[in-house]
């Protein structure tokens, strides 16, 4: 998103405004950023598109991508939900309101949503990969973009109940009108009314129709892995068909070398590819 003269590897200067957590296990936390200066945002946000990425940095400690789990309409800041596993967001997980941070983007080339006008969107996630289908299903909300698609389906799965995030807001999803949404956890609990299973089961159990649709599917590799043949079955083309990758991405602009697949650059080509795009690369995602 750097404008010309600008160093790409230099962050945009950030402060955390809201810090909590998002699981009860205390495994995802999510962080809402602002912008110290009114020209980085208004940068940002004239470039952002659902499904872009952007490089976190912690001064003196490293440097890591995530997916935005944001709307641009939501207002001024940009949301992260980040998952504890590294020494990296391990810090991140220090991180309280009046933090400094840095941030470098958007990245990446976002789902392709001028394609998808007037189709029906089935949105299926599982896990902190969620994320940036939070920020695609926040986005489609807005009565300003709500029109421009058909029907929303969305299929969503954790491993327990207490590891569903933005649990509040997804609550509130059930008393909409314009949209069909599916929760799932992997195994039965009290008090749990939706489905339960893998989220690759659950998404044959719903069957979403192909007609005039596109999937996009974000998650755990072994999810990613099982879920794309069930869409395939149920009468989807590779070309409607969308997935996000995250393997070994580093600079973030196509310039490390290190995300590459083929000839394309999971950070710059992508993330978000579709399986035909996906197919004719060789097999090493």
């Amino acid at each position: 998103m750097q404008d010309n003269g600008h160093n790409p590897y230099s962050p945009m200067p950030m402060r955390i405004v809201r810090a909590y957590y998002e699981s009860n296990d205390y495994s995802l936390k999510t962080l809402e950023l602002v912008f110290d200066n009114q020209k980085d945002r208004e940068t940002f946000f004239e470039k952002f598109n659902p499904g872009q990425f952007c490089q976190l940095s912690i001064f003196g400690k490293g440097e890591a991508p995530f997916g935005v789990a944001s709307a641009a309409w939501e207002g001024d800041f940009v949301r992260f939900t980040i998952q504890k596993m590294g020494s990296f967001t391990q810090y991140a997980h220090k991180l309280k309101a009046g933090d400094p941070i840095g941030m470098r983007g958007p990245l990446g080339n976002g789902f392709p949503l001028m394609d998808w006008k007037g189709k029906t969107l089935v949105i299926i996630g599982g896990g902190c990969a969620f994320s940036t289908l939070y920020a695609l299903t926040k986005h489609v909300h807005h009565p300003q973009n709500r029109q421009d698609f058909d029907q929303l389906v969305v299929i969503y799965g954790a491993r327990t109940s207490g590891l569903c995030m933005y649990k509040h807001d997804i609550q509130s999803w059930y008393q909409r009108d314009d949209m069909e949404l599916h929760q799932a956890i992997d195994v039965p609990e009290d008090d749990w009314s939706h489905h339960v299973g893998y989220v690759p089961d659950v998404v044959r159990e719903v069957a979403p129709s192909p007609q005039n649709a596109v999937a996009v599917v974000c998650g755990p590799p072994i999810m990613t892995k099982f879920t794309l043949p069930v869409l395939v079955d149920l009468g989807f083309a590779p070309e409607t068909i969308f997935t996000s990758l995250e393997k070994r991405m580093k600079c973030g602009i196509g310039k490390c070398g290190r995300c590459n697949i083929g000839s394309k650059y999971i950070c710059k080509d992508g993330p978000v590819f579709s399986l035909a795009e996906l197919n004719a690369l060789p097999a090493d995602i």
